[in-house]
């Protein structure tokens, strides 16, 4: 006979009338594309920010069910912690499924495969063109990171957009989608050497004023030091191709290389 009992409610159910709808979302996403287009964001890149942003609250929700299966409440039974290991793995994969075709659709189903590209997908041109979007998101993504450094400084040459355009044009639209992860993961790895790189170099350092560590001074050197350590033969070629001084590139790859103390 089974004398398990089914635990009490903890907590009051949420009803699914207190939520929004598909009408709500609709009407929330329509607005928001007019908010955007207002301020000169076109249509299209707005819709994959926000598709970007629902796929990140579907992960985010993964993110917090996955625990769940190892977290059956205590001294209910065998019988109970299976059944619960069980329905919240299905919840949990059920997610995971959904957050991967939301992030398809952000970025677009016709999308190529790198590995179907031939081994091209190492160079440059074959990436798809900088939307103002995808800078706006950088810019967002680099400023704290680089502000955890260093400090703002009235030297920065004000040539962000134009670093981040050559940063970005050597990744995947999936790779940008996913840049703010991983430049701070890049951070939080080379952190020791990124705080060596700007005492010696940046803001305040004895050759602060040397032309040749200029881009020390923007916050998007922390991107571009990234890109050196993660993909420098492509950053060279889309530093050529948007026609940016030679001199600051070579300068923060002197200063990444150079031994402490020099």
């Amino acid at each position: 006979m089974n004398t398990e009992q089914p635990p009490p409610h903890e907590a009051k159910d949420v009803h699914p009338a207190a939520l929004p709808n598909s009408a709500d979302v609709r009407n929330a996403k329509t607005t928001l594309l007019g908010l955007l287009a207002r301020t000169g964001v076109p249509q299209d890149e707005a819709g994959q920010l926000i598709a970007l942003v629902e796929a990140g609250a579907l992960a985010e929700a993964h993110g917090e069910i996955a625990p769940l299966i190892e977290g059956a409440p205590e001294a209910r039974g065998r019988r109970y912690d299976l059944g619960w290991a069980d329905g919240a793995r299905t919840v949990d994969d059920a997610l995971l499924r959904i957050a991967e075709r939301a992030l398809r659709r952000a970025l677009g189903a016709d999308e190529q495969d790198d590995s179907a590209q031939g081994g091209a997908a190492d160079t440059a041109h074959v990436h798809p063109p900088v939307a103002g979007v995808d800078v706006e998101r950088a810019k967002v993504a680099v400023t704290p990171l680089y502000l955890a450094f260093t400090h703002v400084s009235d030297l920065d040459p004000e040539v962000s957009e134009d670093v981040l355009v050559a940063v970005l044009g050597t990744m995947s639209t999936a790779e940008r989608a996913g840049y703010a992860g991983h430049l701070a993961e890049f951070a939080e790895a080379w952190g020791g050497q990124l705080a060596r790189v700007y005492a010696q170099y940046g803001p305040g350092s004895d050759v602060s004023i040397h032309g040749r560590y200029a881009l020390l001074h923007s916050p998007s050197s922390i991107a571009v030091l990234e890109r050196l350590v993660s993909a420098p033969v492509a950053l060279r070629e889309e530093w050529d191709r948007v026609e940016l001084p030679p001199v600051w590139l070579e300068g923060l790859a002197k200063a990444w290389d150079a031994p402490p103390g020099e």
